[in-house]
């Protein structure tokens, strides 16, 4: 037993009549880490959430959750909270009275549950008497992060936690989510946003047809075999495009496009590569302002790894 994963999945397969939801998966998620699951949909997300939420079974393999193997019976398993598809919650009862209501069907006490801490983490302090029949897309998703951490859980298992969020809201649920990994938990995050994942995930598992195509650090999609487009600002545009064009592994394919900006090249390259051009500006006394991808590294693994001729299941 590996005392330093919060889910250890071998051979995981789960069927819903024909359709192969999942197949055959493996995955390993390390406690203090947030670990993102990115993959088109039908790609078997949520029914990797659902096995982890304790709200399905699969047909076959090995799940361990917290150190714990998980059986053929549906139960939420010990230590484990969060949502998928939303939050459920009850619209007529306020913020806070949602949140006491959960805490008794758990056979808590109100106060010792820590509500009032609760909603002040997520930033709902100034609404928790409001009814949640009022509440936005962005503040439903809130309340339901704040109902996960009254368990106090080792691992949170969220489904599109930012939909709806104004940059307030999403500070609150980042500073949340890294919290608890600081402090040991685990968190799996399931969102079709790639700059949250990036913000917040060390690692990251890619679903195609129920199948992992990948998973490790966010870094290691970066240095794969895989060339990018890049954005290039520097101080002599002029110089650094014949420079470029002129470099071994450059492809100089364009400037800013729509924007009309003379002062940004782009360049279709390998890391190595892309390392020897900055490095030869540099030496030109070329300064280097902005370099960023078009496309972010898990976005264009996502678009390589997912995109296939026939429909996803």
């Amino acid at each position: 037993m590996d005392t330093l994963l919060a889910v250890r999945a071998r051979g995981i397969t789960k069927r819903f009549g024909d359709v192969v939801a999942l197949d055959a998966m493996y995955l390993d998620v390390t406690r203090g880490q947030v670990h993102g699951l990115v993959g088109p949909n039908g790609a078997g997300k949520t029914t990797l959430l659902g096995l982890l939420l304790g709200l399905a079974v699969a047909d076959s393999g090995g799940l361990e959750i917290l150190g714990t193997p998980i059986g053929r019976t549906l139960a939420a398993p010990d230590g484990v909270s969060g949502f998928v598809d939303g939050p459920g919650l009850y619209p007529s009862l306020t913020a806070r009275q949602n949140l006491a209501t959960l805490a008794a069907l758990r056979g808590q006490d109100a106060r010792a549950a820590g509500i009032d801490e609760a909603l002040d983490q997520v930033g709902l302090t100034d609404v928790a008497d409001d009814r949640a029949r009022g509440f936005s897309l962005g503040m439903r998703q809130r309340l339901g992060l704040a109902a996960a951490l009254l368990t106090k859980p080792r691992l949170l298992v969220l489904d599109e936690p930012s939909n709806g969020l104004d940059p307030a809201g999403k500070k609150h649920v980042y500073g949340v989510i890294t919290r608890l990994a600081n402090e040991g938990a685990a968190v799996v995050i399931s969102s079709h946003h790639m700059e949250d994942l990036e913000a917040l995930c060390s690692e990251v598992t890619i679903l195609a047809t129920g199948r992992v195509v990948f998973s490790g650090p966010l870094g290691k999609l970066a240095a794969e075999n895989r060339e990018l487009d890049y954005r290039l600002r520097t101080s002599d545009p002029r110089a650094a495009r014949r420079l470029a064009a002129g470099a071994a592994g450059i492809h100089v394919v364009g400037d800013a496009g729509a924007r009309h900006d003379e002062d940004v090249l782009v360049v279709r390259t390998l890391v190595a590569a892309l390392d020897e051009l900055v490095a030869g500006l540099v030496r030109a006394g070329i300064a280097v302002r902005e370099l960023a991808p078009v496309v972010s590294p898990l976005e264009a693994a996502f678009l390589a790894l997912t995109e296939q001729p026939e429909a996803g299941r």
